[in-house]
């Protein structure tokens, strides 16, 4: 049985579109999946990165993008009322409801319950009212502000920087990495044995050096706050 690790945020639509399309991409593998929430605004930060909804023009496309993707694949997609918006109280309500055994991974039908609350229906993802009927229908086990479910979104979210996570989605296997919704034939691919993954271009990716060199993101920061 092949084991994966799915890196999430409900934030993110391209998560969304892949959290529906994995049955379909994962047809007759044998396989588990394990879904890890983490805060995308702190790989972003790790990384010295903008999130896509932080650049204008990007941010119209993506959602242009977005919806054309779910309409082509006909998937129900519905823009919520804002975005981007603040995840927390849906990733702490997604933990909160993790069993007892594996605190930080959140089953299937919590994360298909918090992603299409936010993807479907075009409403605001983050109201008191609806993030109260939201908790109502999944009777969490652990408090949502509780030390223990803050502790656990960042424990789960400093793994994922540690294991190279940029971006959602990020799918892991046998410790390689496959990032974004486009990156599901390739995952299929790797789990199928596919030979192109025994031969060079896999490891060779990591040996090419850059013909831009850049300052580090740490350091680009140190100085501007100097």
């Amino acid at each position: 049985m092949q084991h994966i690790t799915f890196y999430l945020d409900f934030a993110s639509p391209y998560a969304y579109l892949a959290f529906e399309q994995l049955p379909e991409a994962l047809a007759g593998i044998s396989h588990s999946v394990r879904y890890q929430p983490v805060l995308l605004g702190a790989l972003f930060k790790h990384h010295g990165q903008l999130g896509p909804a932080e650049v204008a023009p990007k941010r119209e496309w993506l959602y242009r993008h977005v919806q054309w993707l779910a309409h082509s694949q006909g998937l129900g997609l519905q823009l919520p009322a804002s975005h981007p918006f603040n995840p927390l109280p849906l990733l702490r309500l997604a933990l909160a409801c993790s069993p007892e055994a594996d605190p930080g991974a959140p089953s299937r039908y919590v994360c298909e319950t918090i992603f299409r609350h936010v993807w479907q229906g075009g409403l605001d993802a983050v109201s008191a009212e609806r993030l109260e009927a939201l908790a109502q229908q999944l009777a969490p086990r652990r408090e949502l502000q509780g030390d223990a479910v803050k502790a656990q979104l960042k424990a789960n979210t400093d793994q994922a920087i540690a294991a190279g996570v940029f971006g959602v989605p990020t799918f892991s296997v046998d410790g390689q990495l496959f990032w974004g919704l486009d990156a599901l034939p390739m995952l299929r691919a790797f789990l199928l044995g596919d030979a192109w993954f025994d031969g060079p271009g896999w490891d060779a990716a990591a040996r090419l050096p850059s013909g831009l060199p850049r300052q580090e993101p740490s350091i680009a920061v140190s100085k501007v706050n100097a």
